[in-house]
């Protein structure tokens, strides 16, 4: 049985992209979306994004650098952004593409899977 959603995009592994590389439709953006959770659009159309409230200021450092290093295995990476020592958002998009590309589902799917300590 082939894998499907989130679990489909997690056994990629992200293309380097120098340019040339068109974005995704707006079509193919929402069918990506809809197999991730907790991912939204930009107003803007242009990346995707998800925000989260960390246990701790450790546990948000601790999860910038999970993420750092997925990225650099990846070799795509994203903007992170820490709010009120605690409040997590990431968001990604392609910039050679100067928008959404299926890395930056591959790349989502993969954070999404990373042990992160959400406030309870």
């Amino acid at each position: 049985m082939d894998a499907t959603g989130p679990e489909r995009l997690r056994r990629k592994t992200c293309t380097p992209c120098e340019g040339g590389v068109s974005p995704l439709s707006t079509e193919e953006v929402m069918g990506y979306l809809g197999e991730l959770k907790g991912w939204s659009l930009t107003p803007d159309g242009t990346r995707i994004r998800r925000e989260w409230t960390e246990k701790n200021f450790m546990a948000a450092i601790d999860t910038f650098n999970k993420i750092a290093s997925l990225a650099e295995q990846e070799g795509h990476h994203p903007d992170l952004h820490l709010e009120g020592y605690r409040r997590v958002t990431v968001e990604i998009w392609t910039h050679a593409a100067g928008g959404l590309t299926e890395n930056d589902f591959i790349l989502a799917a993969k954070i999404d899977e990373l042990r992160i300590q959400v406030r309870r």
